[in-house]
């Protein structure tokens, strides 16, 4: 028999049972929240989710998660500090209706990107990350452009290195170092300039989750439909989702592709 929702907020409960923290099970919601007392901020898991996870994988699954949860709590205990930690801030790439406040009511920093997607700014803590809000700027006198132009520069120095499938005629090319920005680097600018270089079909820009990034060198319609299965796969899967729809990459600009099926490459490059 499969574990019911009750029974893992039981065993979520024991496992955060300090006096310092309180929890809450939204029945309808399917949720559980663990969240500091004096501040109520927390994190809010999906009892679903967790459940499938506890499955397959049973105590371990929970281990990992118990892991994460304390160390996400423990950076909203702490006041965070920018200045002398300018080599630890960088840009994440979020969907278009990521909140701009944090659970807090904090306003976040941001950028627009595309119709599809928006950048925010992270200050790295190693196995996490705190999103930087306006409130830290003013606690430091930091401007705003500082921020944006330290992780505009950090982000040019990550790994480029990717791996490379060739199907049906087009090339796809994965770039998924897990280290908390891979989406992040289609900012990257010399990359994406590097990539349309050196493909000769049209190249489509893909960022379905967070702990990925997606090129491919696209020569006939099969392409884009494989393409399209890329992206609604990865999409799925990943924890932190971001958008199904891939961009074309031309001019130095990016746009979503909505109709894959339909959508021809330019010339005849079949």
């Amino acid at each position: 028999m499969s574990m019911t929702s009750i029974e893992m907020k039981r065993k979520l409960r024991e496992r955060f049972s300090e006096e310092h923290w309180q929890t809450h099970f939204d029945r309808d919601k399917d949720t559980f929240r663990i969240e500091w007392k004096d501040t109520e901020q927390g994190v809010t898991i999906s009892l679903p989710g967790l459940i499938s996870k506890w499955e397959n994988r049973k105590e371990k699954a929970l281990d990992e998660i118990e892991a994460h949860i304390r160390e996400a709590l423990r950076i909203m205990s702490e006041e965070q500090q920018l200045e002398g930690k300018e080599n630890q801030i960088f840009p994440v790439i979020r969907s278009g209706s990521f909140p701009k406040e944090s659970k807090a009511g904090e306003k976040l920093i941001y950028t627009d990107h595309t119709a599809e997607t928006r950048i925010y700014y992270a200050l790295d803590l190693g196995k996490s990350y705190k999103l930087i809000d306006e409130n830290m700027l003013e606690r430091e006198n930091w401007e705003e452009q500082r921020v944006k132009e330290i992780a505009s520069f950090n982000v040019r120095k990550l790994s480029t290195e990717m791996k490379q499938d060739d199907v049906a005629g087009n090339t796809f090319y994965f770039l998924s170092s897990k280290d908390g920005y891979d989406a992040s680097r289609i900012l990257n600018e010399a990359l994406l300039e590097e990539m349309r270089a050196n493909t000769s079909g049209e190249l489509a820009v893909g960022v379905p989750h967070q702990d990925v990034l997606l090129f491919a060198d696209i020569h006939n319609e099969m392409g884009y439909d494989i393409l399209a299965q890329m992206m609604m796969q990865f999409f799925a899967e990943g924890q932190i989702p971001i958008t199904s729809l891939p961009f074309l990459y031309e001019d130095k600009k990016l746009e979503p592709i909505f109709i894959l099926a339909q959508k021809k490459p330019k010339g005849d490059k079949e």
